[in-house]
């Protein structure tokens, strides 16, 4: 990958990447798609090679994010109404990634409780 381009998000399939990146391109962002075509013709690989990448170049970047933040979906409760952040009080609520600190939760993930993150402040709750 050429040293001008960052990683934004990645995202286990490629068509939602290419909605993220349709709306980049509108906003006339320069983006580009890694691993596109390998997941296109084997999804089943998607997460062995780490997903699709969608790439930004650096002088776009902040732009960028800001644009994808707005866009992304964020999780509600079972209610549907918005989760907000025990620290700040923000709904931009995301799954945290799995901690798997011993060996149980390692070969049982599912037994883990799921943990949200805060997208603005990055408490994990």
């Amino acid at each position: 990958m050429n040293d001008s381009y960052t990683t934004l998000a990645v995202f286990e399939y490629s068509t939602e990447a290419n909605l993220v990146k349709s709306k980049l391109d509108s906003e006339n962002i320069q983006s580009m798609l890694m691993d596109e075509k390998t997941i296109d013709s084997d999804p089943l690989i998607s997460i062995a090679i780490g997903g699709v990448k969608l790439c930004v170049h650096n002088d776009d970047l902040e732009r960028a994010a800001k644009i994808y933040n707005e866009i992304r979906i964020y999780k509600k409760d079972e209610s549907g109404n918005d989760i907000h952040c025990v620290k700040c009080n923000s709904t931009q609520i995301l799954v945290a990634p799995l901690q798997r600190k011993n060996i149980f939760y390692m070969l049982f993930p599912f037994f883990e409780k799921t943990k949200h993150i805060c997208n603005d402040c990055k408490t994990i709750f």
